[in-house]
């Protein structure tokens, strides 16, 4: 493995395929016409949605393929042409996919953030053309002479490239004279033609002809934190909360959401996510539950941003000073964890936007401004922005804001309803943002139509929230998330966040712990971004009547949890997630997004995937392999035989090899056929890692 600019153990990328680096040229110019000599078509990654960079993050594997072709029956060859953002060239041979529709394939790890540069190139592979012809003809008796002088010439060509190892030139030298030796039998010529080495020198320096070179295209790759991440969200204003003598409630602080920091960096989440800090408006504040009648010391929802105690650019005085936000986010820093930020483009009716730019939201008829609804929901409480009326006015004024907060050192931000949003505003800003600063992820809070959802991915979105909360079956989620690993991963990074304050789906509601349990383990391992509100390690499944929401909503109200309680007498969830989170962080394979291999269960519940990174695409430098089983149905006992294809992780079908349960400990024996019985209420799922073969 070479590259051109830099050693091998300081290259910006891992392959299994890569091979010297050459110069590219067409050997005869191309004709005027759309069509290239050894056309190349359908090149990836790419993005569907307009003319937008595909992207991946630093450390992931990115599948490289195209399609390419010649007529007749020659043989052809394909590579790909990287180019680091630290101007690193490196080439790398792709393979031919059996699929019979001329697919060609490679995959890369991309170590180095920044745009990158790649191309496809194909070439017709003289020695493999003559390989194979070579096999059947002189197997058969057919043109034997003209066959062995037509090889030996092919290595005489090689042997004049001076480019090649002193150790190939001696070697095809020596084959060479074998092939013209009238002594060497027919036995002895097919030896040469099958020889793996002689093979191997030519598959990594081939010997080409008819050179087509491809457009160029760009990939953006950012960094870790954009791919892989558990994030956690809790409420600041409930973490320290009390409840006074007259039955009213003082909310917590900066300062006492501090002290719950180190918890949520000991359960191993990266991320902490906060709802809105701003102040909280007055005029049409909800009560408990979204309901219009707040009663004295009523919170109101932090999504109603704005009052006269300021804006989106300052934090409520019931929370603490700016002064105190920073503390928080450097005691956070200290515990491995970032603040994300949410950003929510609305205003409550007495925000100061709303007396300094009334024409930035939509005034009726009858002269009042629109609230926001989402039948039947209504949110009295909340102002839309109308980004028609003034737009480079709240271009300016959302970039202000953003900067600010990068200012306090906020670098992820959660949004809230981008798609309610204009698709070319966010294009906007987050590239203006990644220009000055590209360490800033924006996740996008848009449960919406997939084209709505995919087009914000692609126009710059870092991550996505997805349906993943609604996809609970073996089949739904066999078919969702294996369009999430190789159907959008070019574009869309998805964060399964298994619960919201806003979304208690019936899965969570009637499927007790058991169900907890599962939907953890399976958005922990299936994508490499997952996250969890507050109160999930406690169970809270009671929903309001008729809804997918909390019952008691957080949104509108304190929240008072006994998190030691809950973890002295048993009654959390935080162990486990803990465990799930050092799973995570232990295994390589599982911080891989197009990884994923879907296997099969005879049971309509057992759900089984496989996450494999070989040793010489990980970042690492190890092999890691981690098989998933899940019973999906929290009310069941389920016994089942379950099929792998193993080959997937290069054990031949019928070679058995150890696994062992990263939850319990267990060891097995295992092949590509296995009994599992799983009780969801005791051990719904099996987290295995391959350990050997035999």
């Amino acid at each position: 493995m070479v590259t051109t600019t830099r050693s091998a153990r300081s290259r910006p990328w891992r392959s299994a395929s890569a091979i010297p680096v050459r110069d590219a040229r067409s050997w005869q110019p191309e004709p005027d016409t759309a069509a290239r000599r050894i056309p190349l078509a359908k090149p990836a990654p790419t993005v569907p949605w307009g003319p937008y960079r595909p992207k991946a993050f630093a450390g992931e594997t990115v599948p490289f393929r195209v399609t390419a072709f010649r007529e007749g029956h020659d043989r052809i060859g394909v590579q790909v042409r990287l180019v680091s953002p630290s101007g690193d060239v490196s080439l790398h041979r792709l393979r031919a996919l059996e699929d019979g529709l001329d697919g060609w394939e490679t995959s890369v790890t991309l170590l180095e953030q920044g745009i990158w540069s790649f191309r496809f190139e194909s070439f017709g592979d003289d020695f493999a053309t003559w390989e194979h012809a070579a096999d059947l003809k002189i197997a058969a008796g057919v043109d034997v002479a003209v066959m062995r002088e037509l090889g030996a010439a092919l290595f005489d060509r090689a042997v004049a490239e001076k480019s090649r190892p002193v150790a190939q030139r001696a070697a095809l030298t020596i084959a060479a004279a074998m092939l013209r030796e009238s002594g060497t039998d027919d036995e002895g010529a097919l030896a040469v033609v099958r020889d793996p080495a002689v093979a191997a020198y030519f598959q990594s320096r081939p010997l080409m002809s008819l050179v087509t070179v491809g457009d160029d295209h760009e990939l953006l790759v950012e960094r870790e934190r954009a791919g892989v991440g558990a994030w956690y969200e809790f409420f600041p204003r409930s973490e320290g909360a009390r409840r006074l003598k007259d039955g009213t409630i003082k909310s917590g602080t900066f300062r006492t959401a501090t002290k719950r920091l180190p918890a949520v960096g000991q359960m191993g989440f990266d991320i902490l996510y906060l709802p809105p800090i701003h102040p909280i408006g007055t005029l049409n504040r909800k009560g408990p539950n979204n309901t219009l009648d707040p009663q004295p010391g009523d919170p109101g929802s932090p999504w109603a941003i704005g009052s006269a105690a300021g804006g989106h650019d300052s934090v409520h005085p019931d929370l603490g000073t700016l002064a105190d936000f920073r503390a928080f986010v450097r005691a956070a820093r200290a515990e491995g964890i970032e603040v994300a930020l949410d950003l929510a483009l609305q205003a409550a009716p007495d925000h100061p936007w709303v007396t300094a730019h009334p024409e930035w939201f939509t005034t009726l008829p009858d002269g009042s401004i629109a609230y926001a609804e989402n039948p039947p929901k209504k949110y009295q409480d909340i102002y839309p922005v109308n980004f028609d009326n003034d737009p480079a006015g709240i271009r300016a004024e959302v970039l202000r804001v953003v900067r600010h907060w990068i200012a306090q050192g906020v670098n992820v931000f959660r949004v809230d309803n981008p798609h309610t949003k204009p698709l070319q505003f966010w294009e906007w800003l987050i590239s203006t943002v990644n220009a000055e600063n590209p360490d800033v992820i924006f996740l996008a809070e848009a449960f919406t139509r997939p084209a709505a959802l995919q087009s914000l991915a692609a126009a710059g979105f870092q991550q996505s929230y997805t349906y993943f909360t609604w996809r609970n079956t073996k089949a739904e989620l066999e078919e969702f998330l294996s369009s999430l690993a190789h159907e959008t991963a070019d574009f869309l990074r998805p964060n399964l966040f298994v619960n919201t304050p806003d979304i208690l789906t019936e899965y969570l509601q009637y499927g007790g712990r058991p169900a907890y349990v599962i939907r953890a383990a399976i958005a922990a391992t299936a994508a490499p971004s997952y996250g969890v509100y507050a109160g999930y390690e406690l169970f809270e499944n009671v929903a309001r009547p008729g809804s997918e929401e909390n019952i008691d909503n957080e949104k509108y109200e304190y929240k008072l949890r006994d998190w030691a309680g809950s973890l002295e007498h048993g009654d959390s969830l935080a162990p486990f997630l803990t465990r799930l989170n050092e799973i995570r962080r232990a295994h390589p394979a599982l911080r891989q997004l197009r990884n994923l291999s879907i296997h099969w269960s005879d049971d309509d519940a057992i759900l089984v995937y496989a996450k494999h990174i070989s040793a010489e695409l990980s970042p690492e430098g190890r092999s890691d392999t981690v098989i998933v089983v899940v019973n999906t149905d929290p009310h069941s006992v389920r016994q089942t035989m379950i099929h792998l294809d193993t080959r997937v992780w290069g054990v031949e079908p019928g070679t058995p090899f150890e696994v062992e349960d990263l939850i319990t400990g267990a060891r097995w024996t295992w092949s590509e056929h296995n009994y599992v019985m799983l009780d969801a209420f005791t051990e719904p799922m099996h987290i295995l890692h391959v350990k050997e073969t035999r």
